[in-house]
């Protein structure tokens, strides 16, 4: 099976970073307050990882129909995900293709995820059961 999994953009805002918080429990003040971050040389304030690995995830759960069909997924943060304090945020740009086809049906697929044409995911890898 040869498939790409579709481009998609994806907005974050602060105020997606401030219900992630509320929702995960991470209140890091880097991820709200841009004197907290920038007191740690942090350009700005920064999207929690978590969250923008699951942003990620949605082009994978879009494409597959079902987000069980995720059945593995992993990353490694390449860069942060600055997120403006403006009404327009950071604009995630994702897209994969199916590199490989497994025994039991599923497909690995590896991922592409920047913002502004930085990576900001590095070797984001996923084993996904392929849409029918």
């Amino acid at each position: 099976m040869t498939a790409e999994i579709p481009e998609r953009t994806f907005t974050v805002t602060r105020a997606d970073l401030i219900r992630y918080a509320g929702a995960s429990g991470d209140f890091n003040p880097i991820h709200w307050n841009d004197r907290a971050a920038t007191a740690l040389g942090l350009p700005g304030v920064i999207a929690h990882g978590m969250y923008t690995m699951a942003v990620a995830a949605r082009a994978l759960t879009d494409w597959a129909g079902d987000p069980a069909a995720v059945t593995e997924y992993a990353v490694k943060f390449a860069a942060p995900v600055v997120v403006p304090d403006d009404d327009t945020g950071a604009t995630l740009t994702v897209s994969g293709r199916v590199t490989k086809e497994l025994d039991d049906g599923r497909v690995q697929v590896d991922l592409t995820v920047t913002v502004d044409g930085e990576k900001v995911l590095n070797r984001a890898k996923a084993v996904v059961r392929p849409p029918a």
